[in-house]
């Protein structure tokens, strides 16, 4: 890796990541609680976004080790890529075919986008304030 000037996140950007992925997270989970739909269909889209959070996450380790030179299989890159790309399809077919108001489908996907995004600038954060105090 090469020698670069390294800033760690200020804690304005870190608590406006946690505070944006709490809401995205709390609003879409609310959402499905007051939902009229049948308990498997929540879970299902609840699932949906646990597995998105997990694959985001997973994919911004997998872009940043690579980004920082440290070994990352091409099976492991290609798997976070396509779990993540699975995770928003998986959300769009749900969507597409449920028979919910549009608003309420803007609604969940506006909500797992936000919860998606932030996740990754939690994860971010979290590895640059490490690195940050690694270097003293």
């Amino acid at each position: 890796m090469e020698n670069k000037s390294f800033q760690k996140p200020s804690n304005a950007f870190i608590a406006a990541s946690w505070i944006a992925l709490l809401t995205g997270v709390i609003a879409f989970i609310v959402g499905l609680w007051n939902a009229d739909m049948e308990l498997n269909e929540k879970g299902y889209y609840f699932a949906v976004l646990m597995f998105g959070l997990f694959a985001s996450i997973s994919l911004q380790k997998a872009v940043r080790d690579q980004l920082e030179g440290i070994p990352v299989t091409n099976i492991y890159y290609g798997l976070a890529w396509f779990s993540t790309l699975l995770a928003v399809v998986l959300l769009v077919v749900g969507l597409w075919n449920a028979t919910l108001l549009r608003s309420e489908k803007g609604f969940y996907a506006m909500s797992f986008t936000l919860s998606l995004f932030a996740a990754i600038a939690v994860q971010k954060n979290t590895r640059d304030s490490q690195q940050g105090d690694a270097e003293g």
